[in-house]
């Protein structure tokens, strides 16, 4: 073994010297581990907007209420998924794409109570054929021109609470909050490379990392592109997938 230093890399140090600096870092994780529990206490007793439940949006069964989303549980977690009119499926939001494949499956907040379903302003028949395309299993909806807080702005995590038939929205966010659904971050913050992002901070002759989310999107071959042969990197695992050779509209989708 050797801690002859490498060009461009953090020193290099026997495992009790590596764990002595993990460990001083450990005290800041705890520290930021106990600060989001705190965040979560203060965002439980967030007050609350109701609506009405009886507020009907369109999926597979054609319109239903609102108040069917909680599949008779009391809380109900939805992602607000944007949407592109006319677009085709490879031309969905990469983002909202990448996050949707992280929720294909809700049997642990179903146990724990809590329904989960994707909102989305696109039109039904459109909204149906991506979600064929995609082979989700979570139940959509369409929520083109209904109100908020079901409608509105897409991008959101939003969490609803139901007492009987009075609804109420009790928390959302946006942006990077978003980011607690999507596993594959979380993961690739605790890799040497991090998400290989300009944007990120890193040791001095690390790789420089390219614009925010650039390996969303890719080409049949994996080559991250906005291009237009790219599509959000989840649907190439679909069986029979196949390269495009259009987003479907003069100039791409983006």
């Amino acid at each position: 073994m050797t801690t002859t230093p490498l060009p461009g890399r953090p020193p290099i140090v026997d495992l009790d010297a590596w764990r002595t600096a993990r460990d001083e870092l450990l005290v800041r994780e705890k520290a930021h581990t106990h600060e989001g529990d705190a965040i979560a206490a203060a965002r439980r007793r967030l007050p609350m907007v109701e609506f009405d439940g009886k507020t009907e949006v369109v999926g597979a069964d054609g319109p239903v209420p609102f108040l069917d989303l909680f599949q008779g549980r009391d809380e109900l977690v939805v992602y607000q998924h944007m949407w592109y009119d006319g677009a085709p499926p490879q031309g969905q939001c990469e983002g909202c794409t990448t996050t949707a494949w992280h929720l294909k499956d809700a049997v642990y907040l179903n146990a724990r109570g809590v329904s989960f379903a994707f909102l989305t302003t696109g039109p039904w028949e459109e909204v149906a054929a991506f979600v064929e395309f995609m082979g989700y299993t979570q139940p959509w909806y369409s929520v083109r021109d209904t109100p908020p807080p079901v409608g509105g702005e897409m991008g959101y995590l939003s969490s609803f609470l139901r007492d009987g038939d009075r609804t109420f929205l009790t928390y959302s966010t946006t942006g990077r909050g978003t980011e607690r659904a999507n596993s594959a971050l979380g993961l690739l913050d605790m890799t040497p490379y991090g998400r290989g992002e300009a944007w990120e901070d890193k040791p001095e002759g690390w790789p420089e990392g390219d614009v925010p989310c650039w390996f969303w999107r890719s080409d049949a071959d994996g080559n991250a592109t906005w291009g237009p042969t790219s599509r959000p990197a989840p649907q190439w695992t679909r069986p029979g997938a196949t390269p495009v050779e259009t987003l479907g509209r003069k100039g791409g989708w983006h």
